[in-house]
C-alpha cells in the first residue's frame, strides 16, 4: 500500500493551526443565507477560472462568470467546453465519492466528466492511459519529470486509493490528505491528459467530504494560478528518488491558508452584528431551501407555484417550504392574490 514520506515542520503546523482557526470562525459567523450562496458562486467560477486556465484555457474570469450564468461566450468549442466541464465536476463534486469513500470508478468518472468532448482522442476520457507521457511546464516547455509506465498506472492507482480509503488516511488533517493525493496523482500521471484539473478537483473532493470546507467557500486554485512558476517548482522540488512531500506539503498548506484567511475576511466583513449572531446563530439551510434562494437571486422573486415546479410537489407543499423561509426571517412576502410571490429580505 502506498505511504506518504514527509515530516512536520514548523511551518506546517502554523499553517494548520492558521487554517483550522479561520475555518471555526467562517463556520461560526452569522451570514444571511444570500451571501453564503453568492460566497459559494464567487468560489465556484474563480476555481473553474484558475484551474483550467493553468492549463491553457484563455478565457477570462469575467468570460467564465459569463458561462456560469448561461450567458454567451465567443470562444472556441473546446474552450468553452473545459470550463463548463469543471463548473459542473465542482457543483456536483459530492457525487464521485460514496459514504465518504472513493474509489476507482469515481476517479475515472471525475476524469470523463472533467475532460467530456475535449480531448483529441474520445476513447481517452475517463480511461488510464496506455501510452507513455510526459509532465512539463507549459510556461517555459521545461519537462518536469517522466511518469510511471502505462502499465504500472493501474497498480499504482489502486494502491493510492487504498491508502486513501484506509485509517491512517483519515487520522491525518484533511489539508495534508487533499495535498499528499493532489501530489500522487500528479506524479503517477494515470491519464493521457486533463489530469493537472483532475488532481485539483480530486483535492477539493477530500477537504469537502472530510468536512473541512463544507460551505465550498474557497478556491485553492485560485492560489496556484497567481503564481504558476511557483506551482510548477513545488511539484518539481520533490525528489524522485525518496518521494519525500515535505516541501510540497509547505507549499500546499500556506495555499490552504491564503486562500481559507481570504474568506474568513470576507465572511467578517458580512458578518451581522455580535448580538443578533448570539441571539440566532447560524441558520443552516437544507439543500432545497438553498435553491430556491439561488432562484430568488437570479430572478429577483419566486412564487409559490415556481417551487412547485421546481421540486415536482404540490402548491400546498410549495407554501410550507416557503413558509419556513419566512419563519427563518430570509425571504418574506410581496403582494396577494395571483400577485403573491416571495423576495430576499
Amino acid at each position: 500500500m502506498f505511504k506518504p514520506k514527509f515530516n512536520y515542520t514548523h511551518d506546517i503546523v502554523n499553517n494548520l493551526l492558521e487554517i483550522t482557526s479561520a475555518r471555526e470562525i467562517i463556520l461560526n459567523a452569522y451570514l444571511v443565507p444570500k451571501w453564503e450562496v453568492s460566497l459559494r458562486k464567487e468560489a465556484l467560477i474563480r476555481a473553474t477560472h484558475a484551474s483550467t486556465a493553468i492549463e491553457g484555457n484563455p478565457l477570462t474570469l469575467e468570460e467564465v462568470s459569463k458561462l456560469a450564468q448561461g450567458r454567451k461566450v465567443t470562444t472556441t468549442r473546446r474552450a468553452k467546453q473545459e470550463v463548463l466541464n469543471y463548473l459542473n465536476v465542482l457543483e456536483h463534486i459530492e457525487k464521485y465519492q460514496e459514504k465518504g469513500k472513493i474509489e476507482e470508478k469515481h476517479i475515472l468518472n471525475l476524469h470523463r466528466d472533467i475532460t467530456k468532448e475535449t480531448l483529441e482522442d474520445p476513447e481517452w476520457e475517463g480511461k488510464y492511459r496506455k501510452i507513455q507521457v510526459y509532465v512539463g511546464n507549459r510556461i517555459t516547455g521545461e519537462v518536469i519529470f517522466v511518469p510511471p509506465p502505462p502499465e504500472k498506472v493501474p497498480p499504482l492507482m489502486k494502491s493510492f486509493l487504498q491508502w486513501l480509503n484506509s485509517r491512517e488516511s483519515f487520522k491525518l488533517h484533511p489539508v495534508l490528505v487533499a495535498g499528499i493525493s493532489h501530489y500522487e496523482f500528479v506524479r503517477i500521471h494515470p491519464f493521457v491528459d486533463g489530469n493537472g484539473r483532475t488532481a485539483r478537483a480530486l483535492a477539493t473532493l477530500i477537504l469537502y467530504i472530510r468536512g473541512f470546507d463544507i460551505k465550498r467557500f474557497f478556491a485553492l486554485d485560485d492560489y496556484y494560478d497567481s503564481d504558476r512558476i511557483a506551482y510548477y517548482n513545488a511539484l518539481k522540488s520533490v525528489d524522485q528518488n525518496t518521494l519525500d512531500l515535505t516541501g510540497w506539503l509547505e507549499y500546499f498548506t500556506e495555499g490552504v491558508k491564503i486562500s481559507i484567511l481570504r474568506v474568513k475576511e470576507k465572511v467578517l466583513q458580512l458578518s451581522i452584528e455580535k448580538g443578533r449572531q448570539r441571539k440566532k446563530g447560524q441558520i443552516a439551510l437544507t439543500d432545497r431551501q438553498m435553491e430556491i434562494i439561488e432562484f430568488i437571486q437570479r430572478n429577483g422573486k419566486i412564487t409559490a407555484g415556481d417551487v412547485a415546479d421546481m421540486f415536482k410537489i404540490t402548491r400546498q407543499a410549495a407554501l410550507k417550504e416557503l413558509s419556513k423561509l419566512v419563519k427563518l426571517e430570509v425571504i418574506a412576502l410581496k403582494g396577494k392574490g395571483r400577485g403573491a410571490h416571495y423576495v430576499l429580505v
